[in-house]
This record gives structure tokens, sequence and C-alpha cells, in this order.
């Protein structure tokens, strides 16, 4: 019976597998064929990946969104993570009734959906606009700014704090570290795998972000790559065999960024500390 079982709890993660990964498989043996064998459905590689590469490369603005969507990412992910441990660090090691309140407004937030946002960040930033261009409508600074951390960044770092081992603080402290030494020169290192989680989910939630880029960037030269890839489907005759190409090229950051840091990630999320 245990061995029945087994049989089928094996058969079940197989057959999940298999559904979780063939959208990825068909991406990639789409990007292989041309636009009419992606529309019949075709399955097996085909020989135009080279030339699918170079109509991306030659005729869509592949490499602008790229470095676009790389500079508001990877810029990101640096601020939320310094902003968000910060805070968890403050809320959890010097906790108090009023800084308990904060952080139940600051989780309560997490219940606002992003759509109900859009309208008064965008009168914000126009309103900027007015003053301070540099930061004001269609510009990186302002798809940048209103994602630079997340309560749900501060609730993770506090929550990893609670595990974290108050008596290496002590002797920081002790040693005559600032606040601010003991923060950077003994919490950041211990708290590798917490920030290794944090800058996966922040990156590949940067990168992916679609729908405020598309709100406040107005200038072909700033568009990110969701917003490349979207302006291709919705073309009058769109080469289904490139689109698939540059969706291929686009997962390859988020990725790689995934695989190199997975060990770390895991450790994050389940609340290692090392």
């Amino acid at each position: 019976m245990g061995k029945l079982k087994r049989v089928f709890m094996y058969l079940f993660l197989s057959i999940a597998a298999i559904v979780s990964v063939f959208p990825f498989l068909w991406m990639i043996v789409s990007s292989t064929n041309r636009s009419v064998d992606v529309t019949q459905g075709k399955l097996l590689p085909g020989p135009y990946l080279f030339e699918n590469l170079s109509k991306a490369f030659e005729t869509i603005d592949i490499v602008p969104a790229l470095l676009n969507s790389a500079q508001i990412s990877i810029t990101t992910t640096v601020l939320a993570l310094l902003i968000a441990s910060l805070a968890g660090y403050g809320f959890e090691i010097f906790r108090s009734k009023t800084k308990d309140t904060v952080f139940s407004i600051l989780l309560i937030s997490m219940m606002i959906p992003f759509a109900a946002l859009m309208v008064p960040l965008y009168r914000m930033f126009g309103t900027i606009s007015q003053t301070m261009p540099i930061i004001g409508i269609d510009t990186i600074s302002s798809v940048i700014l209103p994602t630079v951390t997340t309560a749900f960044l501060i609730f993770f770092f506090r929550q990893s704090t609670k595990m974290f081992p108050k008596d290496m603080l002590e002797a920081g402290r002790i040693d005559g570290l600032s606040e601010l030494g003991v923060f950077f020169r003994i919490y950041v290192p211990t708290m590798k795998t917490t920030y290794a989680a944090a800058a996966i989910i922040t990156f590949m939630s940067s990168w992916n972000n679609y729908l405020w880029p598309l709100v406040v960037l107005q200038s072909p030269v700033k568009r990110t790559i969701p917003l490349l890839i979207s302006n291709l489907g919705s073309s009058y005759s769109p080469d289904y065999g490139v689109i698939m190409t540059v969706i291929l090229i686009a997962t390859l950051p988020t990725a790689i960024v995934f695989f190199l840091m997975q060990k770390h990630f895991v450790a994050g999320m389940t609340g290692s500390v090392k």
C-alpha cells in the first residue's frame, strides 16, 4: 500500500512538473520557428532561431529596452533592500507601542490594490514635473520611486530579524560600534540569506513590472522590456517567432539571478540565519 501511494505521488508530481515547465519549453521551441509555425502549434524545434534573433536586434529597439529595465530593476533592488532592511531592523530592535501601531498601518496598506493608487500617484508626479522634471512624468525615477520599497519587504525583514541573535548586537555595542556600524558590520553580513531572498523577489517584480511604467513612461526611448513585448503583440501582423525570441531574451536575466541565488533564496524564505 505504501509503494502504491508513493507511485501515485511521483506520478502526480511528474504531471505537475510537466505542466509547469511546458510553457517555458514551448517558448524556447517557438523562438526557433517562423510565425506561421507558432500559430499552427508546432512543437518541434526549427532552424530559424538566428533569423529571429537577427530580426529582434535589427528591427526592434530591444537593447535600449533591456538597458532601461536593467537600470530600473537594479536601482530599485539596491534601494529597496537598504530601506526595507533598515525599517525592519528598527521596528524589531527598537520596539514600542507607537512603532507597532505604525507597523500595523503598513500591513493594512498591503490591502490597497496598486490600481487604486495610480491616479493619485500620476497626479503627484505630474505636479512634481513642473518644479523637478528630473523625477517627474516620463523619467526612470518616476518608475523607481513608488516601488523603491514595499510593506511586504519591511514585514519580511522584521520577521527575519526576530530570529537574529540579539547577543551579537550587544557585543557590537560593547565594542564601541555605533548603531549604523552594528547594522552594516554585524546585521547585514549575518542576514545575507534574507537579503538574497528579498533581492530575488524585488528584482523579478521590478523587471516584470508593466502597469505603472505603461502609465508613466510616454517616450518610446524610455520603454522597458515588458512594454516592448506588449507593443510587439499588439501590432497589425505580429511575428510570433520574433516575439517568442524577445520573450526568451527578457526571461534570461531573472532566470540567471534566481538560479545563482537559489540556495540563499530557499534559506532566506525559511528564516535561516547564518
